[in-house]
């Protein structure tokens, strides 16, 4: 069995994709450390959890209560169970802080994502955690990361070779057809708030979807082709890029996760189950 770093933001994280991967780990017998910010317990994305904030009514008593457009975002009833699972966990409630994380005696890192601006940025262009997933790539260690937790790998910079840790590797993560969806969706209905799900938004002269978490791995990888996205007309392609079917414990249908030895990526909470079960193979 083995033993998993999971650095996470103190706030705004996916649910989903740290708390299914928590329990999937744990229930294989592995160790999860968890680092924060602060060495606080952290707290998602609470539109994420509840899906409350997405309808155009979200600031009317009584009304803002009920989620309809977030019914399809939220994390799903397992990803919910998950997450409430985890924040009574001893593990979850006593995390160690970035600046104190080291990879002595651990045998992979997981760089969980989140796609909210306000918590996510500090995790996705922390030096500190920077610094971790170099020593990780370079010491041998498995490294997982999904969603935006591949752009942090992305953008971890190897200061010997001058270029990303994901050089040379093959890799998933939030596609731009996935991203574009949900953003052209939430702009509308949560219109006081219109990038709610961009992390980082194109500046002028930049093109569409430049700043997408697909186009800048894409920017950091060997060969354009390094970036992995379900065939058109493979097996379960419709139910794989629907961005509503999600894998579960025994269905991996849904899923799309690369496999590239001591690296593994995937692209949405959806891939979560299967990502997860894929690290803890690795670790046994």
């Amino acid at each position: 069995m083995g033993t998993v770093l999971v650095p996470i933001p103190d706030r705004d994280f996916d649910p989903t994709e740290v708390a299914v991967s928590w329990r999937v780990l744990t229930d294989n017998g592995h160790g999860v450390v968890f680092a924060t910010e602060s060495g606080a317990p952290g707290a998602a994305d609470d539109i994420m959890v509840t899906g409350r904030g997405l309808d155009v009514w979200s600031g009317l008593p009584v009304l803002g209560a009920i989620p309809v457009i977030g019914l399809a975002l939220r994390a799903n009833s397992d990803g919910r169970s998950a997450y409430r699972n985890m924040l009574t966990s001893n593990e979850f409630q006593h995390p160690i802080a970035w600046a104190e994380a080291t990879l002595d005696g651990i045998d992979a890192l997981l760089l969980p994502g989140g796609h909210r601006a306000r918590g996510m940025r500090s995790y996705i262009d922390s030096g500190i955690l920077h610094r971790l997933v170099v020593d990780a790539f370079s010491g041998g260690i498995v490294v997982a990361a999904i969603c935006h937790g591949v752009l942090l790998a992305a953008r971890s910079v190897d200061p010997d070779t001058g270029r990303s840790v994901l050089h040379g590797h093959q890799t998933t993560g939030l596609t731009w057809a996935m991203e574009r969806l949900a953003w052209r969706l939430t702009r509308v209905t949560r219109f006081w708030d219109r990038n709610y799900y961009r992390t980082y938004t194109e500046q002028p002269g930049q093109a569409d979807g430049y700043m997408s978490v697909q186009a800048e791995v894409t920017r950091a990888l060997a060969d354009p082709t390094d970036f992995r996205d379900v065939v058109r007309g493979s097996p379960d392609w419709r139910r794989k890029t629907s961005g509503m079917a999600r894998d579960t414990a025994t269905d991996p249908r849904p899923a799309f996760v690369v496999d590239d030895g001591r690296y593994v990526s995937a692209r949405w909470p959806g891939d979560t189950h299967t990502f997860a079960t894929v690290l803890s193979r690795k670790l046994n």
